[in-house]
């Protein structure tokens, strides 16, 4: 579900904003007249990927390339839509949309403060790498990336003070069928749920003159009969002069997992793959960047996360099933002030531990690295 001078000053920077309602999406809300943004993302790299020190691939590839169209019609409404050329096209059965299409939704603004929005939209949960455009992301820590996280909804904004909002969000928990979302299908034993939604309360708070910005959330929803969903997630920022530097804590507890990430790891009864139940996944997110000169920043970035099962099911044992370091480092090159080009070389360090109900399922988790370097352009067209 997604940094211009630095790649993660998101806010300060960047025309085009995320749905978070008026604190985040104000300034294109407020003419009188109807305006139109056309912004064109590309993210391009060449990148040399390892597993356990041995070469496995050097390759150019189109990371991500997205078109957007945002505006007013008039002082009360406004509109976003924002398609990936990076994703299917098919549409899915249950908002009989394509994944590729992002953003496609209508807001309704009441007032300065008070504002709806319905259509297909941002699933509200906090963190901060989570909210950041992805265009503008190296790589995600493996919570986000999985994440599904535009979905067809409605939600409600109030701005409680020009620092202070709080978002009210209730949508789809999945695009398309359970075949679509669950890695194995639903499993055997589990009934559908006639109520696939999730609803969510987002926080999104200023302090010390901006320096300090917290986005917290909660989301619960019904996956499955007798099997829900949970989010809690929280992103905590500094940004002051050069230095940015963000704390994300999130976690997740699934009674189906929409992850995929351990109903993916069993190297056993591959005849008859199971989708893992009852799991959790919990990530911290460590980031400082420094913009060290005008035409250059540099960033530090790591993630640690795990996953278990709190419950045994099927094949799937209760306990911790693998944890994960990575580690990032990036340097990026502006090479016109003010602009949205940059040059990036970036080295990425995977370390991927099974523990014992792993081992016990022959699984199977490598260590990865990759380095790349590539360019990111973000194109106004009025």
């Amino acid at each position: 579900m997604h940094h211009f001078i630095n790649p993660k000053r998101f806010h300060k920077y960047e025309k085009t904003r995320l749905p978070f309602g008026n604190l985040v999406y104000h300034e294109h809300c407020c003419s009188s007249t109807t305006t139109n943004y056309f912004p064109q993302k590309l993210y391009t790299s060449c990148a040399a990927s390892f597993t356990e020190n041995e070469l496995d691939e050097v390759a150019f590839k189109l990371n991500r390339f997205k078109l957007e169209i945002i505006g007013n019609i008039n002082r009360k409404f406004s509109y976003h839509f924002r398609q990936s050329f990076n994703k299917y096209i098919n549409p899915f059965a249950l908002d009989n949309l394509s994944s590729s299409v992002e953003y496609a939704y209508l807001t309704y603004h009441l007032s300065d403060r008070f504002s709806i929005t319905a259509g297909k939209q941002f699933l509200m949960l906090g963190g901060y790498e989570y909210y950041v455009n992805p265009i503008k992301v190296r790589e995600f820590s493996e919570f986000n990336n999985y994440v599904n996280c535009f979905l067809a909804g409605v939600s409600a904004t109030w701005n409680v003070t020009p620092t202070q909002e709080l978002n009210f969000q209730i949508v789809n928990n999945r695009n398309g069928g359970d075949a679509d979302t669950y890695l194995h299908g639903l499993p055997t034993d589990v009934e559908a749920t006639k109520v696939p939604l999730i609803s969510t309360i987002n926080w999104n708070s200023y302090y010390l003159d901006k320096a300090i910005q917290l986005r917290y959330a909660a989301s619960w929803g019904q996956q499955a009969k007798g099997r829900n969903i949970m989010y809690l997630t929280a992103g905590n920022v500094y940004e002051k002069g050069p230095w940015i530097a963000y704390m994300d804590f999130m976690y997740s507890r699934q009674g189906i997992d929409n992850k995929g990430i351990i109903s993916a790891l069993p190297r056993i009864d591959l005849e008859d793959p199971q989708t893992a139940q009852h799991t959790e996944y919990f990530t911290t997110i460590a980031n400082v960047d420094y913009r060290f000169h005008p035409n250059w920043n540099a960033y530090l970035k790591g993630i640690y996360e795990s996953g278990k099962i709190y419950k045994a099911n099927g094949i799937f044992e209760k306990g911790t099933y693998r944890r994960t370091w990575c580690g990032q480092v990036c340097v990026e090159y502006y090479p016109m002030r003010n602009s949205e080009l940059l040059i990036f070389l970036h080295y990425q360090y995977k370390r991927n531990k099974l523990l014992k109900p792993a081992r016990n399922l022959d699984a199977i988790d490598p260590n990865t690295q990759r380095i790349s370097l590539g360019l990111v352009y973000s194109i106004p067209v009025f």
